[in-house]
C-alpha cells in the first residue's frame, strides 16, 4: 500500500510543478536584454590619497579618528550621499555640501576605541561619482589599560605594603 502510493506520488510531482511554469502567450517575444548605458566621462571622481589605515596597535581610548583626504578630479560637482560604517562603532562623517572639481575635502572616520582587541572596519561611500559605492577601510589593535592598579596601597604609609584593615577598639583608623 505504501509503495502503490509512493509511486503515485512519484508520477504526479513532476505534473504539478510543470504547470507551475509562467506560459508565454504564442506570438510574444522575449523581453528585451537591459541597456547598459556607458559611464559619464565627466562624472565625478574621488581621488584619496590612501583608502585604508592601520591604526597599528593603540591603548584603550586613545584617539580612534582618522581623516581620508581626497579630491573630486572628475569635471562636475561631486555629491555625497550616504556613508556608513559597517557597525555601531565605526562613525564616518562627509561633507554634505558639493565638492566642486579640483577641490579637497575628508572624510573623518571615528573608531570607538573603547572596545579592546584586533579590529577592521569599513565605510561605504555612495555618491554621484564614477567609482560608488567605494569603501575606505581601518584596521587596528586597541590594547586594555588597567582599571586599577594591580596592588593598591595604603595613602597614609610610605612603607609600600598593600592597603590593610587595621581594626582597634572596633572602628579602622588610618
Amino acid at each position: 500500500m505504501i509503495r502503490k502510493g509512493f509511486f503515485t506520488l512519484l508520477l504526479l510531482l513532476p505534473a504539478v510543478f510543470s504547470f507551475a511554469q509562467i506560459p508565454t502567450p504564442s506570438g510574444a517575444t522575449p523581453a528585451a536584454p537591459a541597456t547598459v548605458t556607458p559611464p559619464d566621462p565627466n562624472a565625478a571622481v574621488m581621488s584619496f590619497e590612501t583608502r585604508d589605515h592601520d591604526f597599528g596597535t593603540i591603548q584603550q581610548d586613545d584617539n580612534g579618528t582618522y581623516l581620508f583626504m581626497f579630491t573630486n578630479t572628475g569635471k562636475e560637482p561631486l555629491v555625497i550621499k550616504e556613508a556608513h560604517g559597517s557597525c555601531g562603532c565605526t562613525v564616518p562623517r562627509w561633507p554634505h555640501n558639493p565638492v566642486n572639481p579640483g577641490q579637497r575635502d575628508t572624510i573623518k572616520v571615528t573608531y570607538d576605541t573603547h572596545r579592546v582587541g584586533v579590529f577592521t572596519k569599513t565605510v561605504t561611500i555612495t555618491s554621484n561619482g564614477k567609482e560608488s559605492p567605494l569603501v575606505l577601510s581601518i584596521k587596528g589593535k586597541v590594547l586594555s589599560k588597567d582599571a586599577y592598579p594591580a596592588f593598591p596601597t595604603n595613602n597614609n604609609s610610605n612603607s609600600g605594603v598593600p592597603y590593610t584593615n587595621n581594626w582597634d577598639n572596633g572602628s579602622p583608623t588610618n
